[in-house]
């Protein structure tokens, strides 16, 4: 099965299954796992080809998900435009709202939400507020937002299935945190010696790669023009494990204490 077909097709199973929406972690690299030349600057990684079957996943899923830097280095539009739709609800992690006004994701024909922290700037917020976005205020979580409220508060939307799709830090934090049930990466064939994809993950002192996370048995791969694509389910690493327990905890207590 191909592989937009064969997660889409999963949504239910995962919803169920996690009482969360379904998240995809997709993002495309170089050989060397760079996505970036240089912080803060944009690299068109995929080939034309590839650029069609992240338009496509785009289409398969409810939301699509970015941190600010992406915002502020890319101005994504964040829709399927390259198939005409449907276009996902983009979702911007943003925790002191620094969202431009002018940025193309507010224009977005399903109005944008943008996470933030409890004590973000109240002006900025009213500021995004009159320009359509919607702003979610978050608890803070373990390095950042809590990525555990911030899924269910997206599930309360209506959106059952994410695609996360950068940069670096939010890549991270959602694989740190063991919340990725697919993941998808795309592999041009060149080397850049840029920006990694992906920050140091535990267990620092691990002598294999056994312990860390990664993808089922039973994951795919295949060429797609210039580009090599892999994709899979996800499984937690013993560290990644003991992360999300522990995340899924500090989300209890929170829970416990507001009521």
């Amino acid at each position: 099965m191909e592989p937009v077909e064969e997660i889409r097709s999963s949504i239910e199973e995962m919803v169920a299954q996690k009482r969360r929406p379904m998240v995809t972690l997709t993002y495309a690299q170089s050989l060397d796992g760079s996505i970036a030349a240089r912080p803060g600057a944009p690299l068109a990684v995929s080939c034309e080809e590839t650029k069609l079957l992240t338009h496509r996943l785009r289409a398969a899923h409810d939301g699509i998900l970015v941190g600010i830097g992406t915002v502020l280095a890319d101005d994504p539009k964040l829709t399927a435009r390259r198939v005409g739709g449907p276009h996902p609800r983009p979702v911007i992690l943003d925790g002191r709202l620094r969202t431009p006004p002018n940025a193309k994701v507010i224009r977005h024909p399903r109005g944008v939400v943008i996470a933030t922290s409890e004590n973000a700037d109240a002006a900025l917020e009213r500021d995004l507020r009159a320009r359509g976005a919607e702003i979610v205020r978050l608890p803070a979580g373990d390095g950042g937002l809590s990525l555990t409220a911030l899924l269910r508060r997206l599930g309360e939307m209506g959106i059952r299935s994410v695609m996360v799709e950068g940069g670096t830090s939010v890549l991270t934090s959602f694989l740190r945190a063991g919340l990725v049930d697919w993941v998808l990466v795309t592999i041009a064939p060149r080397f850049v010696g840029g920006v990694r994809a992906i920050a140091a993950l535990p267990p620092a002192d691990a002598a294999s790669v056994e312990p860390f996370p990664g993808l089922g048995d039973d994951w795919r791969c295949g060429r797609f023009a210039r580009d090599m694509v892999v994709w899979g389910r996800f499984v937690p690493g013993k560290s990644t494990e003991r992360e999300s327990a522990r995340t899924k905890r500090n989300a209890a207590d929170r829970d416990q204490k507001e009521r």
